[in-house]
């Protein structure tokens, strides 16, 4: 146990978030010793009541969103409201905030309004689709996302695309602001600066799907959309074994070679039509019908042993009801478990998931709707009546 402190120990952050883009990034800031404060309207934000698990109607997206936080409720527009802002600012080095433009202006959280108060502050803002362009006033969530940068098409089917169930694109905008918001900390420590740091669900997505849109311009090979298969190696995909579901990923010849051994098709990597990953990938039908084939003669767990000795990519398809149990989830430690109002079970709160080794994550449980508002008010100076 390392008895360093937290690497964001004395940053304040104010998290004006909502659903997941915002409080995720603060979330991330306050795993590593942030002083996160997530402000809320008087009778709980909308996002706070989404999944709701708990005897009063909190959420298990609020839960995770909101670990290692201290908790305000108040009107940010009133006159007392912009007054409680104002004072928080002045104590902040980050205002973090996934609202729309004119959102922000209302409520003294814009750029220009907020460096009047605080002239270093550092403003973290997410967009759905940036500000530029023609849709940069537009609101989105996470799926306009997937469908704009390719991805539900090329999930898809012949019966239309299709989207994940979870929002990759809010988590991975939230993860790329948390970055520019230690970014521009560090940068801060050098200039005296303070900066606007802009992320935007399009440009988190399309980052995502550029190495198919650069295939594409440069090769033009018009990918159709293959749901849970890949076009550029085989095999890839979900496979039905007598016990559940498994997927395997294979690329590179090496881990291809093996297989073909594995499968007793040593012919395999003499074929030229199966001499790259490409040809792999364009003439898949043979090879994904061998290996389902194999998978259905066998067991689940006797299947995946056979594979991990091979040494290929392989595991099991989990239910939400089935992680808890899966023996690598249980070993890596990677769940806080958390009481939650009169709930029986304990809530499995997700560590952050990264490990250093001079520095011990904690994790405390998202705050109740207003938990911290009198002391908050009480360090400011502010009447708490």
């Amino acid at each position: 146990m390392s008895d360093l402190p937290l690497p964001l120990a004395g940053v304040r952050v104010l998290d004006f978030g909502r659903y997941i883009a915002g409080p995720y990034c603060a979330a991330l800031l306050a795993d590593y010793g942030a002083d996160v404060i997530r402000i809320e309207k008087e009778a709980g934000s909308e996002d706070r009541f989404v999944m709701p698990v708990a005897d009063n109607g909190d959420g298990a997206l609020f839960l995770q969103m909101n670990r290692n936080k201290r908790g305000m409720a108040y009107d940010p527009t009133s006159a007392r409201g912009r007054e409680i802002t104002r004072k928080l600012v002045e104590t902040a080095d980050i205002v973090v905030a996934n609202l729309p433009d004119r959102t922000l202006e209302r409520m003294g959280l814009d750029y220009p309004q907020l460096c009047t108060i605080k002239p270093d502050i550092i403003l973290v803002t997410m967009s759905a689709f940036g500000t530029q362009g023609p849709w940069k006033d537009r609101v989105g969530f996470d799926s306009i996302g997937q469908a704009m940068c390719g991805a539900a098409y090329l999930s898809g089917s012949s019966a239309g695309p299709a989207r994940t169930q979870v929002s990759w694109v809010d988590f991975s905008t939230a993860v790329h602001c948390a970055y520019g918001a230690v970014l521009a900390i560090m940068q801060r420590r050098a200039s005296g600066r303070g900066q606007h740091v802009q992320g935007s669900l399009l440009a988190s997505a399309i980052n995502g799907t550029n190495a198919q849109v650069i295939e594409q311009e440069l090769a033009a090979r018009n990918r159709p959309p293959l749901g849970s298969e890949a076009a550029g190696a085989a095999p890839i995909g979900f496979f039905e074994t007598r016990g559940g579901w498994i997927v395997v990923h294979v690329v590179g010849q090496p881990i291809f070679d093996r297989l073909a051994r594995l499968l007793g098709r040593d012919d395999w990597p003499a074929d030229p039509a199966f001499a790259s990953d490409l040809l792999r990938g364009d003439n898949r039908e043979p090879i994904l019908a061998v290996m389902r084939q194999w998978c259905a003669a066998r067991m689940r767990d006797d299947a995946l042993s056979a594979l991990s000795t091979a040494r290929i990519p392989a595991g099991p398809v989990l239910a939400p009801g089935d992680i808890l149990a899966n023996e690598q989830v249980a070993a890596a430690d990677l769940f806080h478990f958390r009481k939650v109002g009169d709930a029986a079970a304990m809530a499995p709160i997700a560590r952050a998931p990264l490990w250093m080794s001079g520095a011990n994550a904690d994790c405390r449980s998202a705050p109740s709707l207003g938990a911290d508002t009198l002391e908050l008010l009480a360090e400011l100076g502010m009447e708490t009546s």
